[in-house]
């Protein structure tokens, strides 16, 4: 087995971050057109004597108050943390999640291939 000169690796280490960012580009946009537009909360509202109420917990004020007051400010940014994450990965959101970790993963390997020494 021979061994790869750092000129063939830089090589293939650019083929391959090409070829990650085209795949995951084409990836995201078949998702794109694909995938319906998600609502923000994917939960609907119960009427109750003409009154909307979220049937979702995590909506409510009293909700937030009641996290709060267990576990401080920081278990609600972390509740809305956590609820923005997840809303990336849901309808036409997810395509553009796709499309910048694809990006990302390319630049990575492109500028880890341009680290390299040469022969």
């Amino acid at each position: 087995m021979s061994r790869l000169t750092n000129n063939q690796l830089k090589r293939r280490l650019r083929a391959s971050a090409l070829a990650i960012l085209a795949i995951g580009l084409a990836c995201a946009l078949l998702v794109y057109l694909v995938a319906d537009e998600a609502p923000p909360d994917a939960v609907g509202y119960v009427m109750v004597e003409g009154t909307a109420y979220p049937i979702a917990p995590n909506q409510s004020k009293r909700y937030n108050r009641d996290l709060e007051r267990i576990g401080g400010k920081s278990a609600v940014i972390f509740d809305e943390l956590d609820r923005w994450f997840s809303a990336r990965w849901r309808g036409k959101e997810l395509a553009v999640t796709l499309a910048w970790l694809s990006a990302i993963a390319a630049l990575a390997l492109f500028l880890f291939a341009r680290w390299l020494p040469r022969d």
